[in-house]
């Protein structure tokens, strides 16, 4: 079995470069936890390239806005309708914040409108591996004075055939776990769990 790869997607507009401890510490826990096969060195692939489709999970940020090229678009559309995954991650935390904004526009542009909505929090994501009996985990940036300052009790997604091809968050998941993997041993709970969480959904649905 090959080993998983954390890919990050780098796109022209915005700042796609946020959160840069966060893949590595990502990696680690799924080396903790699981019996996958790990490469943990992060992987950077411009959307606009094919290389996106050798990927099993993608990971996309920022916080400034998200205009995609043509060709980013083209890319996204096929890599999501052919079985990719996808997670977004808004790092303003904010609903109505630049980022969450126009990512949600490039989303309805190539899906249609409203094929980006809530999921229910009784979802499998959030008991593939680990339980998260009330849906996402809240974080720390949430509450922290920035964005809009609220707890956001649901992620939204993009379904294709049954499953969860863009899993798209406004908790700012990429700032929480963006610290030194060593750093967990001062968490009484490991809060990248749940990131363990969408990975094993992402190579198992």
């Amino acid at each position: 079995m090959s080993s998983f790869f954390f890919t990050r997607l780098q796109y022209e507009s915005g700042d796609w470069d946020v959160d840069q401890r966060m893949p590595s510490n990502l990696l680690n826990s799924l080396v903790e936890y699981t019996t996958l096969k790990v490469d943990t060195v992060e992987n950077i692939v411009p959307l606009s390239s094919d290389e996106v489709f050798k990927c099993p999970f993608c990971y996309i940020s920022g916080h400034k806005l998200v205009q995609f090229t043509a060709k980013e678009k083209a890319n996204f559309e096929k890599y999501v309708n052919n079985g990719g995954f996808v997670f977004a991650d808004d790092c303003n935390h904010d609903i109505d914040g630049l980022f969450a904004k126009s990512f949600e526009r490039q989303m309805e542009d190539i899906f249609g409108p409203s094929e980006l909505s809530k999921i229910p929090n009784t979802h499998e994501l959030y008991n593939v591996f680990f339980e998260f009996e009330d849906g996402p985990p809240t974080t720390s940036q949430e509450l922290n004075g920035w964005g809009d300052d609220l707890v956001h009790e649901y992620l939204k997604a993009i379904v294709i055939d049954g499953r969860i091809g863009v899993l798209y968050s406004n908790k700012d998941y990429g700032c929480e776990w963006d610290y030194d993997f060593r750093n967990k041993r001062f968490y009484k709970i490991d809060n990248t769990r749940f990131g363990v969480n969408i990975v094993m959904y992402a190579l198992t649905s």
